[in-house]
């Protein structure tokens, strides 16, 4: 009796257990999804494995300037390193590169070879047309014979590529090289020395005339002081544009037209005192043989004279014959009284035909300082100043107007126009 209400227990507590089981059951089926349905599956994650998602372009490569092989100076040859060339190279045309000095392109400039596969290009950096303005601003008003810049490449309608050669490393442009710079600057210096040394101790631009006594120079000339003013600023700025730019055909037309205008000064006065000179020398020939034809008549005339005067009694012959002699040995000393002052007026004072002094000889007369000789002098300074800082910012001859041409001729035209009754 007890087994058989043991048994019964137990089925009741498996029924109780059960009964459980299947609310517990029933109860998570409610929560995963209603009316039996199964729960739906969560969506995979994006960067699943198993997603079949689109493949991405690969990154594009950015070129850049690394290094550079050569010395970086007009009409000269250089190589640039630059990284992911041939990468670049697969969608643009590399034939387009050209160097960037300073953040400015050189224009024209494209390499004369390519090597995308080994990484660099070849540029001969030239001075043309199309990029001397660039390379006036890189090398003009130079305060060395290098100058640090930035470089880079990149196409003429885009920006540069990126450079290790930034503001915190800069590349040295040879401005002038050092060995054809001292060559030149001995060259000019030569000739500047030779050219004073031949100005103080010779007549080469002094006035003409016979040589003056030991210890005595000509008088300096202004127009041919003018002309070698002019000769020595185009010689040395030729120079020096030949050896910044490697520039030959550099003379301007209005260039020459000062320069002719110069020149023109010069021999004009050169014929003027010619002409002076011989007709000075002619009149002192004419006035000195009539002299000695005086100094030589006037005794015998007075030796005449004596004669007559010692006799006692003249016949009317004698009487006439003596006060013509008397007449004539008047006019003789009177006219050899007025040879004398003449030629002295002709003869040039003696402190005349000597220097007094580099500025005084140039702008002074036989009357004293003159303003047609101040103005020419004051004018070509100036437009030699003109001349000198156009040469060193543009590093270019300077164009002289038309006007400006004009207003040299004219101050040269007085000159010479007062240069005809000038005394010396």
């Amino acid at each position: 009796m007890q087994s058989a209400r043991s048994r019964r227990i137990a089925v009741c507590f498996l029924l109780c257990f059960g009964v459980l089981l299947l609310q517990s059951t029933y109860a998570q089926s409610g929560q995963n999804g209603s009316n039996g349905n199964p729960p739906a599956q969560s969506p995979p994650a994006q960067n699943s494995p198993t997603q079949n998602s689109p493949i991405q372009n690969p990154p594009a490569f950015k070129p850049k300037v690394t290094g550079i092989d050569g010395n970086l100076e007009a009409d000269d040859l250089i190589r640039v390193f630059v990284e992911n060339l041939e990468e670049w190279s697969r969608t643009n045309d590399a034939r387009k590169l050209v160097p960037y000095l300073n953040g400015l392109k050189i224009s024209g400039n494209y390499p004369i070879e390519i090597h995308p596969s080994q990484g660099h290009l070849q540029f001969h950096l030239k001075i043309d047309a199309h990029n001397r303005e660039a390379w006036v601003d890189l090398l003009g008003s130079p305060s060395s014979v290098k100058k640090p810049i930035l470089f880079s490449v990149g196409l003429e309608s885009q920006s540069p590529f990126d450079s290790v050669y930034d503001t915190t490393n800069r590349l040295p442009l040879t401005i002038i090289s050092p060995v054809y710079g001292l060559i030149a600057v001995a060259v000019v210096a030569l000739t500047l020395f030779l050219l004073v040394w031949l100005a103080r101790k010779t007549s080469i631009i002094r006035e003409p005339g016979p040589p003056p006594p030991p210890g005595k120079r000509r008088p300096y000339n202004l127009g041919r002081a003018q002309m070698a003013f002019w000769f020595f600023l185009v010689y040395s700025s030729y120079v020096v544009i030949w050896l910044i730019t490697d520039a030959l055909d550099t003379i301007t037309p209005s260039l020459l037209g000062l320069m002719g205008i110069s020149a023109g000064t010069a021999l004009s006065e050169a014929l003027i005192d010619s002409g002076k000179e011989e007709t000075r020398t002619n009149q002192l020939q004419e006035m000195t043989s009539e002299k000695q034809a005086l100094e030589q008549s006037i005794p015998d005339l007075q030796t005449q004279l004596t004669t007559l005067n010692s006799k006692d009694l003249l016949t009317p012959d004698e009487i006439s014959n003596r006060d013509s002699v008397s007449k004539r040995l008047q006019d003789g000393r009177a006219r050899l009284a007025q040879l004398n002052q003449q030629i002295n007026e002709v003869t040039p004072d003696a402190s005349d035909k000597y220097s007094a002094g580099f500025l005084r000889d140039l702008l002074s007369d036989g009357n004293g300082y003159s303003f047609h000789r101040f103005q020419i002098f004051a004018w070509t300074i100036v437009l030699g100043i003109i001349f000198v800082s156009s040469v060193y910012n543009s590093l270019s001859m300077p164009e002289f107007s038309t006007t400006l041409l004009g207003l040299m001729g004219i101050s040269s035209g007085t000159y010479i126009g007062f240069k005809f009754p000038e005394n010396r």
